[in-house]
């Protein structure tokens, strides 16, 4: 025998030292996409300055304080027609708020995005919402801190998956250097992105947040984006209508997305050149901003006074109907913006106006506007996203409070039920990448051939030929349909002493009698270099093996003994693995009260 073939330690270590390099570059990306997002930011603020003020400043304002009049509305349809204009002669990926783009990169393309994204969509974004548009900064910079992090992997030699994960590691240090949220920036990456939780993944992903967020600390404030005041959450008493507060805001969620979607088909409809839509749009968002000035603008101060439970029931209303209203208007035009922002300022005012209204109905509720604006700000979004947990951690650290922990997990797992039940396989995030054709499969598990071992699964009862057997004794036997042979495509040869010694298949036996070798033996005629499996390694790796070197079965040895073998693994092994995990989930045992009922029943 020639020798075997198997995972070796100078694979580990190259392993290893891929996944320092990733490391070392994701360090890199996330200090650079902490500098994007800063200057992002500040174009925003450019932007407003210039087209609501008519002044080049980088003093942060709002555009609802703008003294313009009628002549506000024009503001956002210049921006729509700069925003069109890009789109079709830069870049048609500039469109929409970033998440969705992201994650068709990853499903589509390898996890390259094309240069000309990484610089045209932050300056989209910016003069899209420095002319009014109702959006949040953070969309374009998780697309752009992810087209960083793609270009970089596509600057050197690096396989899909380590793109992948530098693509991931961008978009979220995007998020965390836009809202001082490490943690639930690393959950969004997992969650929206990368579909799995490994070690490659996990330490590249909180080192460039880890970074992203101290550049956020350095060159924004210490802290999140948002100020929080004390809140009391009234636990455990008021659990209870968090529960309520769940179901109405999973309800809220599903109605936005279908709305969103249903305004964007709308557009679809339109018989003009896609030039002109976000121009379309922004004239409607333009006339709702004349009569509301607060949907103008990312809104991040409309969010902290909600937060804070310093606007009257009044606002908060026109907010929950205007805002959602022109963000649609808006996205669903196909201009540039972000998300999270519109979504959290009216899932923050309908849980104020829940509480408000609680109040009022129940004397002596006493609930806290503020507790239920960010607990529903959470819920909405995460349901909407089927990222709950990624805003279950957001919200948490917005307040750095423990006693949020409690409300934010019942209604937002409650809300996120709720969604599941009527948006079935799709989100948010996803329903444009369905309608594309794209399935994203955004529940995860351990897969079960890592966690099943060879001996689990494995044939101990292999079929062996003699190394001496002509290889046309051997032929007669498969022509005769003898079951020994014919249950395997290939089979172990062993010497005299019973030592694994070669491997031969139906290939090699024909190509031996095609060749006219009928005299050689099946050692002969097959093949003496091994690749084997052990039967203490998971079916992964052996599948792993088997993709590798393009092989069909694997003869399992020994460790201690190379030549010993004692099973065999095969594809039917392999779907016995997945069968015990189908069975694990599919296959109702009896429970006791069943065994009981049958006991009593054969007395």
């Amino acid at each position: 025998m020639k020798e075997q073939i198997q995972l070796n330690q100078p694979e580990r270590l190259s392993a290893n030292f891929r996944l320092l390099l990733v490391s070392a570059l994701a360090a890199l990306i996330g200090i650079g996409v902490g500098f994007i997002a800063y200057i992002l930011y500040n174009l925003i603020i450019f932007f407003t300055n210039l087209f609501f003020y008519q002044r080049f400043s980088l003093v942060a304002v709002s555009p609802d304080q703008n003294q313009l009049g009628i002549f506000v509305i024009l503001i956002p349809v210049i921006g729509g027609l700069i925003v069109g204009l890009m789109a079709k002669y830069g870049s048609p990926k500039i469109r929409g708020h970033g998440i969705p783009e992201a994650m068709e990169a990853v499903l589509t393309n390898h996890s390259r995005i094309a240069p000309r994204v990484a610089l045209l969509k932050p300056l989209s974004a910016a003069i899209a919402i420095g002319t009014g548009g109702p959006f949040g900064a953070e969309g374009p910079i998780i697309q752009t801190g992810g087209a960083l992090g793609s270009l970089v992997g596509q600057l050197i030699h690096t396989t899909a998956a380590e793109r992948k994960v530098l693509l991931a590691c961008g978009a979220a240090a995007g998020m965390a250097a836009t809202f001082g949220t490490p943690i639930a920036s690393v959950i969004l990456a997992i969650e929206l992105l990368l579909f799995e939780f490994k070690s490659r993944s996990f330490i590249p992903l909180v080192i460039a947040t880890t970074l992203a967020d101290s550049v956020h600390s350095l060159l924004f404030s210490p802290g999140p984006m948002f100020t929080v005041g004390a809140l009391n959450y009234g636990i455990p008493q008021q659990l209870p209508l968090y529960l309520i507060l769940g179901v109405l805001c999973g309800l809220f969620a599903v109605g936005f997305s279908k709305a969103l979607y249903w305004f964007e088909d709308r557009f679809e409809r339109l018989t003009i050149d896609r030039m002109w839509w976000p121009a379309i749009g922004a004239l409607g968002l333009g006339i709702i901003g004349f009569f509301v000035p607060r949907v103008l603008g990312i809104g991040y101060n409309t969010i902290s006074d909600i937060l804070n439970d310093r606007l009257t029931v009044q606002m908060l209303l026109l907010i929950l109907i205007f805002k959602p209203l022109a963000l649609m208007i808006s996205l669903g035009s196909g201009t540039s913006g972000g998300l999270l922002a519109p979504m959290f300022m009216a899932g923050a005012a309908f849980g104020s106006i829940f509480a408000t209204v609680v109040n009022r109905v129940v004397p002596g509720a006493q609930l806290m506007p503020g507790a239920f604006a960010l607990v529903a700000m959470a819920a909405v979004f995460g349901s909407a996203s089927r990222a709950t947990f990624t805003f279950i951690l957001f919200a948490f650290e917005l307040t750095r409070d423990y006693n949020a922990i409690l409300p934010l997990m019942l209604a937002c797992v409650i809300a996120d039920g709720v969604a599941i039940l009527f948006m079935r396989d799709t989100s948010i995030m996803t329903e444009k990448l369905a309608r594309r054709g794209l399935r994203v499969h955004q529940d995860y598990e351990a897969d079960v051939l890592q966690q099943s071992a060879v001996a689990d699964v494995m044939t101990r009862d292999v079929p062996t030929l003699n190394a001496e057997m002509p290889v046309t004794e051997l032929a007669d036997r498969i022509a005769q349909n003898d079951p020994v042979v014919t249950l395997h495509q290939a089979l172990p040869i062993l010497d005299k002493q019973g030592r694994l010694v070669g491997i031969i298949t139906r290939g090699d036996v024909l190509r031996a009698l095609d060749n006219g070798n009928r005299e050689k033996t099946v050692l002969e005629a097959g093949s003496d270099t091994l690749i084997v499996a052990h039967p203490d390694e998971s079916v992964h790796e052996a599948i792993t093996r088997m993709l590798q070197y393009n092989v069909g079965r694997l003869p399992v040895v020994s460790r201690d003994d190379p030549q010993h073998l004692i099973g065999y693994l095969g594809r039917s092994g392999i779907m016995q693995a997945r069968l015990q995990r189908h069975a694990e989930e599919h296959i109702r045992e009896p429970g006791w009260i069943q065994r009981l009922a049958t006991t009593a029943k054969l007395r």
